[in-house]
């Protein structure tokens, strides 16, 4: 039934409705400004890192009324609702000395709320963060270890709460840090002050100081990498034991080509300092995350001093610093949100990572010399040949890839060339690739993507800031360094189902991708350091040392008798199994027509099979194709 309501009373009620509204606004900009008017404290205690624990404490200025903190969710660089709260313990919310209750949003697990009694001008907040001992199901440095007994990474968003209605820029932080005696640290994030027990950092804005991890060890070597008057880049290293802190002088010297042929490709960059923090530890998951001015590297921990370990790792630092100009600079209109809560949306990390994977781990990996041309033709090969294997691709577009990167990070290993993961990484790479060879080209070798780069990510030199991007602003900046229907080639590579990886780039540098039974470099330190057998290429397996299968490739030969990942190889050919054993079984087939003959430990119960493969070892390749102009040489030859 319907109410009607007299003219009068409802314009007294609209009156009065209004009224209501503009006072609780005045209400609510009186409260937030206040809240926002002094800085919030956060003082770290990480003097039990070694233990896996962090304490913190806060002092967040406020006034009468209801007050709801954030835990910050989404984490820039993890591209998805990372932060882990799971990991929050012994919170405590406090006023006057005095405890009073919190709650937790019961749909926002990341909202807690509270009520401040009158007259009280703060909130002190305790809260501890559980470092987890070894990695667990999930994506994000708050899922894997960040201490060991020697060292530790402080990530302030791990570590603080703030509150609602500002964004991450209309917040002030002062922090300051405790840490173990003796250890010794680094940071991009400015210091005010510091002594033996405390370090105490400049104020600085909630987004710098999220975005300014510190990493601190009793082993500790600190290189100035290059130095003008107006920036600095450092090269921060931590490691579980002192001896791996022997970086060559040859080697720091390819570091220093790093800063200088990343400001050549560039011809500005965006930091006033910038640290490249390096844990090495086995203890710790092999990762990285872009920041502004720093980034957060774990690696093995002979990366530096091992040559198989830093042919597999020497991407690490120019990918992550390639992201201080792709990724924090410029970036995605969908990625750059304004504060922790509000959901990235990922539909063009394809130019994020994938641009960056072409830049940092093809382009100034090679032209700093941090790995030989001949290493860069295997690197390059193999990831052509991987994705070639994932046969995901005939179902899922890379676009969806992207837009789902938040629920493919962490999937498990098993399937992975079905399910297809973060692939705009990689295939970026190939598509970057192209997109070079074609303004080359277009030019007649007048311009190059470094011209776009220029263009694009350039500008002038200074304190960081963020300039967000559309699809549109790359096809125009595109456009201006060549004209060609730029549009219609990223759709097609990127929203249609392709059953092949894009090859065009290769094809145009230059050279072909070919199979082989010469072993490949790159594939061979990746088993070194993992610790695995991959015969994708042939018989479609990846093994560990014991030989329990890790995955299968869809519709290679090991998925057509039906095999499984899980089940372990116990016999080669009637042998003992041993990588070797395999290896040497896999490679005898290409002279006989026998079956490759297995047998599996599964459910309790082996299981024999029979592959009807004569192949051989199957390694990739880049061999050139003579017919063509050799720009792969041009592309990755040093600037300067």
């Amino acid at each position: 039934m319907k109410h009607l309501v007299k003219p009068f009373s409802c314009l007294a009620l609209g009156l009065c409705l209004i009224l209501s509204l503009h006072a609780q606004q005045r209400a609510t900009t009186r409260r937030e400004r206040t809240t926002s008017a002094a800085p919030i404290t956060v003082a770290v205690d990480a003097t039990a890192a070694p233990r896996g624990l962090f304490h913190a404490h806060l002092v967040i200025p406020v006034t009468r009324g209801a007050l709801t903190l954030y835990y910050p969710k989404w984490i820039p660089g993890e591209h998805g609702p990372t932060g882990p709260i799971m990991q929050l313990a012994g919170l405590k919310f406090s006023v006057s000395g005095r405890t009073i209750p919190w709650q937790r949003d019961a749909v926002d697990m990341y909202a807690l709320h509270c009520m401040i009694p009158a007259g009280v001008r703060s909130l002190d907040v305790s809260l501890d963060y559980l470092s987890p001992v070894t990695a667990f199901a999930g994506n994000g440095y708050g899922f894997t270890p960040n201490a060991t007994q020697h060292l530790a990474a402080v990530l302030w968003n791990q570590l603080l709460l703030y509150p609602q209605g500002h964004g991450s820029d209309a917040l002030t932080y002062q922090a300051s840090v405790r840490l173990p005696r003796g250890w010794m640290y680094g940071t991009a994030l400015p210091v005010a002050r510091e002594s033996a027990e405390e370090i105490d950092f400049e104020p600085v804005k909630l987004t710098t100081l999220i975005d300014s991890p510190l990493i601190a060890g009793e082993n500790f070597r600190g290189i100035l990498l290059y130095g003008d008057p107006n920036s600095t880049v450092h090269l921060d290293i931590v490691a579980d034991n002192a001896a791996d802190l022997a970086i060559s002088e040859e080697l720091v010297d390819r570091y220093k080509k790093l800063v200088v042929e990343a400001n050549a490709l560039f011809g500005a960059h965006h930091y006033r300092h910038y640290h490249f923090l390096l844990s090495l530890s086995n203890a710790m998951v092999i990762n990285g995350l872009e920041h502004h001015e720093s980034s957060d590297n774990r690696a093995p921990e002979t990366m530096l001093t091992n040559s198989a370990a830093f042919l597999r790792f020497s991407t690490l630092l120019p990918h992550e610093f390639t992201h201080s100009w792709n990724g924090k600079y410029r970036r995605p209109a969908g990625l750059a949100t304004p504060d922790y809560q509000q959901p990235m949306r990922g539909e063009l990390l394809w130019v994020y990572e994938g641009l960056t994977q072409y830049l940092g781990n093809a382009l100034l990996t090679s032209r700093s010399r941090l790995r030989s041309f001949e290493d860069s033709l295997d690197y390059i090969a193999y990831v052509a040949a991987n994705l070639d294997t994932h046969r995901g691709r005939e179902w899922r577009p890379l676009a969806d890839t992207a837009t789902g990167a938040q629920i493919l990070y962490g999937a498990p290993d098993d399937w992975s060339s079905w399910r297809r993961g973060a692939e705009y990484y990689d295939e970026g790479l190939l598509i970057w690739l192209e997109a070079d060879t074609i303004i080359r080209q277009q030019s007649n070798g007048s311009r190059s993507l470094d011209d776009f780069c220029r263009a694009f990510h350039g500008g002038q030199s200074g304190a960081p800031k963020v300039l967000p991007y559309t699809f549109d602003d790359v096809v125009a900046a595109l456009n201006r360094a060549a004209p060609y229907d730029w549009r219609g080639f990223f759709t097609s590579r990127i929203n249609n189902v392709n059953p092949h990886p894009p090859l065009g780039g290769i094809e145009r540098s230059g050279w072909k991708l070919v199979y082989t039974d010469v072993p490949n470099a790159y594939v061979r330190v990746r088993e070194l350091t993992t610790k695995t057998l991959n015969l994708s290429f042939s018989i479609g397996l990846w093994l560990k040392e014991d030989g329990t299968v890790t995955d299968i490739v869809h519709g290679s030969i090991a998925d057509q008798i039906e095999m499984a990942p899980g089940v372990k190889v116990v016999s080669v050919n009637g042998q003992a199994w041993s990588p070797e054993a395999m290896r040497n079984a896999v490679r005898a087939t290409k002279n006989s027509s026998a079956p490759l003959q297995l047998v599996v430990e599964t459910g309790g119960q082996q299981v024999a099979f029979r592959l009807n493969y004569h192949d051989g070892e199957r390694y990739p390749h880049l061999v050139r194709d003579e017919t063509r102009t050799d720009l792969l040489a041009q592309i990755l030859k040093p600037l300067t």
